[in-house]
């Protein structure tokens, strides 16, 4: 398995299976789990500890609020730890979003835009790819599929 894809709440899944559409396009192989970093700490410990074992090399952590989860992660792992902010009713996701990319010195975490998890799964691949040549390609036609998708969007056709 290459990736763990960690929410704090089933509520954020519709928003973390963007990563995971991104994923099965890839071909890069995830696992999905809902954990609380409030809720259920020593179970999220005990997970995080079967990290080198299942061969996890990235993890991607999206959260709302308080947006713990990420920085809970990464202060337990040496991997690198994606984080996703999920918008919430309260401050749109704001809240979210400072949490996640407010980590203090030595605890770093990615951080996405605001219910981005499609970027976080882009970003994940781009680190597996740095030793998967088959990825890479993989990612470079998807980057060049994007790119067509745009260029045939272009109402200003003719400009080289």
């Amino acid at each position: 398995m290459d990736v763990t894809i960690i929410m704090g709440s089933t509520s954020d899944k519709p928003i973390m299976d963007k990563a995971s559409e991104i994923f099965q396009e890839l071909g890069i192989e995830y696992e999905m789990r809902a954990i609380s970093a409030h809720r259920t700490p020593d179970f999220l410990f005990r997970y995080i500890k079967q990290f080198p074992e299942r061969g996890f090399k990235v993890v991607i952590s999206g959260a709302g609020g308080a947006a713990h989860l990420p920085g809970v992660i990464a202060g337990k792992t040496i991997l690198p730890v994606i984080g996703v902010p999920i918008k919430t009713q309260t401050l749109e996701g704001l809240d979210s979003l400072l949490s996640i990319v407010q980590m203090p010195k030595g605890v770093p975490v990615a951080t996405v835009g605001i219910n981005n998890a499609a970027n976080a799964a882009l970003l994940a691949a781009r680190i597996l790819a740095l030793e998967n040549t088959q990825l890479k390609e993989k990612l470079l036609s998807y980057i060049n599929k994007m790119e067509q998708k745009i260029r045939n969007l272009d109402i200003n056709k003719g400009i080289e």
